[in-house]
């Protein structure tokens, strides 16, 4: 998504220097990723040491002044998202952002995490139903290809934020698969307004902190 494959990281007195992924170096990352020697490559590591690795990404990495640091996880409540919170607690995190699909299925999976996020002290702060019907380019009209309204339903139910549906768009697809500016290229994509209205939403929920 990030044109970052085969990028190095290097070390500094700070611990690992992160990639960065632009000129202005206002976007940086880390990946396990960044530290196998074939892409292609399973993690098969047990739980001990993938916790060490999380922590190590949180406190060994020189990750400068930040605005925000956004850690994305797989689905589930695993001991890797337990290692995740742990590791980011002294730093005081915003929030957690919940992402489902409309399916029953998937609204289910996405019930537990809420849970999880209660009982580790971890505020929500909202839920986004992804895949949320596919508009046509033609007519532009919305067919829901996986049922809709789970995730605000969800929300509802657990009494957190809804913060947007965004519908499926093959554009969008592309610019993730191809590593290039959604946000600039497809700005006419019915997918556009919804990402919008999602950042701002999130940005006036958790504003970023002035050092």
């Amino acid at each position: 998504m990030l044109r970052a494959q085969g990028r190095a990281v290097h070390q500094c007195d700070g611990g690992w220097v992160p990639v960065y992924v632009d000129q202005e170096q206002s976007i940086c990352l880390m990946s396990v990723g960044f530290l196998l020697e074939n892409p292609d490559e399973a993690v098969v590591w047990r739980g001990p040491k993938k916790n060490a690795l999380i922590k190590q990404f949180v406190s060994d990495v020189a990750w400068g002044q930040l605005d925000y640091l956004v850690v994305d996880t797989p689905p589930g409540t695993s001991d890797e998202h337990m290692a995740t919170v742990d590791a980011l607690r002294p730093y005081g995190p915003l929030g957690a952002l919940v992402v489902t699909t409309p399916q029953a299925v998937s609204v289910g999976d996405v019930r537990r995490e809420l849970t999880f996020c209660r009982k580790t002290g971890l505020r929500v702060l909202g839920v986004v139903e992804n895949m949320s019907g596919f508009v046509c380019p033609h007519c532009a009209e919305c067919t829901s290809v996986f049922s809709r309204g789970g995730g605000e339903e969800l929300a509802s139910h657990a009494g957190v934020p809804f913060l947007g549906s965004v519908p499926l768009d093959p554009e969008l697809t592309k610019s993730l698969e191809e590593g290039r500016d959604f946000i600039r290229e497809f700005p006419e994509s019915p997918a556009f307004p919804a990402l919008l209205s999602i950042a701002q939403k999130v940005l006036t929920e958790a504003p970023a902190r002035v050092p």
